[in-house]
């Protein structure tokens, strides 16, 4: 073989070998988290772990800072909005209390990460999210990494997406300063609604909202939180 492609053979073998040992170190750092940040924390739903252990967080994050993506974090991904931190994900989800034949509204999908890890767990995902540049690189995303059960769309995630309802859950990953009366229409009689609560740009709160047989709600506080407001003509 001529020196030129064993040159080239030689630097294939050398990336490809890079790459699967970054790979390794990033699923290592994945099941780190899991076991540090959310098992040990009291998360105990089997089906948000084996979710939480399957996503790839890090390809949800800037190149940049993929070697971070697994650290007790949220991480800015542009446009003045983070992804939430491992535990605040895995939360939200066990709380949620979702099946596999559920259908999930999620409001703010961000990178598409909570969409991701939302997915492995219920029929089908439909995501809100009102920048448009993120709805795109967020939907591209879920479709490079195959997930087929999740639908995106640009728009004003307050008023929800009457098309689909009414959902099994409802899931908001910004905090908004009163639970949206349309987000509480469209969700089915005895189903959750996992939502921040409290003034923009300050501590809010994790809230649990039932939807009780004559249309009224129950509002359980479970932990302070920060989350990035929820914005909209609302």
């Amino acid at each position: 073989m001529p020196y030129a492609n064993r040159l080239v053979v030689l630097m294939v073998f050398f990336v490809a070998g890079f790459s699967c040992c970054a790979d390794d170190a990033l699923t290592l750092k994945r099941e780190r988290m899991l076991k540090n940040q959310i098992e040990a924390r009291g998360i105990k739903d089997p089906r948000t772990l084996e979710a939480m252990r399957k996503v790839p967080r890090h390809a949800f994050v800037p190149e940049a800072m993929a070697t971070h993506a697994y650290e007790d974090s949220p991480l800015p991904i542009g446009h003045a909005q983070t992804i939430s931190q491992p535990y605040i994900v895995a939360a939200m989800t066990e709380l949620l209390r979702v099946e596999p034949e559920h259908v999930v509204l999620e409001v703010g999908t961000g990178s598409g990460y909570q969409a991701a890890v939302l997915a492995e767990c219920v029929k089908h995902v439909y995501s809100i999210e009102i920048i448009p540049e993120l709805a795109r690189d967020a939907a591209e995303r879920l479709k490079t990494l195959g997930y087929k059960n999740v639908t995106v769309k640009e728009g004003d995630g307050y008023a929800g997406w009457a098309e689909h309802a009414p959902f099994d859950g409802i899931i908001v990953t910004a905090g908004a300063p009163h639970v949206p009366q349309p987000l509480v229409d469209q969700l089915k009689t005895g189903a959750r609604m996992v939502i921040p609560v409290g003034p923009v740009d300050a501590v809010q709160q994790l809230n649990v909202i039932e939807k009780q047989a004559d249309g009224s709600i129950t509002q359980t506080p479970v932990m302070a939180v920060r989350f990035v407001p929820l914005t909209g003509d609302r």
